[in-house]
């Protein structure tokens, strides 16, 4: 059973390993408002990030299930597709790598996940190249905007370098965070800019 580590959206392994910064696209501002914390406990590597965003939560909640469409702003993820659909649960698979520089991994999974639609996100790993991963995205909205909180921890079948492991998982998650919450902002923005019937 999966116990929150200290922090929390969707998703996937991908979005666990959340996001590369297309310059620009993010206030400076609300960059600099994401936390991430990674930490090893025993054999699991846990992963924390937040972020408050001044966006729409349905917006938010788009982009988070959008399973299918991962792979275009998710960096170094090659496709992400549902492979069916059961109500609230869906089974996802994607396929990527995971790294920074010249060390590279694939990743290769299936995971299950469970939607409470415009509030949470729960992803398991069902097959694949990590031997355990739980994922969770939440979605809080109040007068103060929307909470983006994103808490996930893995144990990977591939090694993580000693020396460098840490700095390297942080990295990568910080990019792909990052990324995640750079899409949620772009498609708000488009969502503003429309005109109104």
């Amino acid at each position: 059973m999966f116990v929150a580590p200290t922090r929390f959206g969707i998703a996937l392994f991908f979005t666990l390993f959340t996001l590369a910064v297309a310059p620009g696209l993010v206030s400076a501002a609300a960059a600099d408002e994401i936390e991430a914390r990674i930490e090893r406990q025993g054999e699991y590597i846990t992963v924390n990030a937040s972020v408050l965003m001044q966006v729409d939560a349905r917006i938010a909640w788009e982009v988070l299930s959008d399973y299918d469409h991962l792979a275009q702003f998710i960096p170094d993820m090659k496709t992400s597709r549902v492979v069916s659909r059961d109500g609230n649960r869906v089974l996802v698979e994607q396929k990527g790598e995971f790294g920074f520089f010249f060390y590279r991994q694939p990743v290769d999974l299936v995971l299950e996940v469970v939607e409470d639609p415009m509030r949470r996100i729960d992803a398991r790993r069902i097959s694949g190249n990590i031997r355990e991963l739980e994922t969770r995205y939440e979605l809080e909205a109040s007068d103060a905007g929307v909470k983006l909180d994103y808490v996930g921890r893995f144990i990977p079948e591939f090694s993580v370098p000693p020396l460098f492991g840490l700095p390297m998982v942080r990295r990568v998650v910080e990019r792909r965070f990052r990324a995640m919450v750079e899409e949620i902002a772009r498609r708000d923005a488009l969502a503003r800019s429309r005109p109104k019937d």
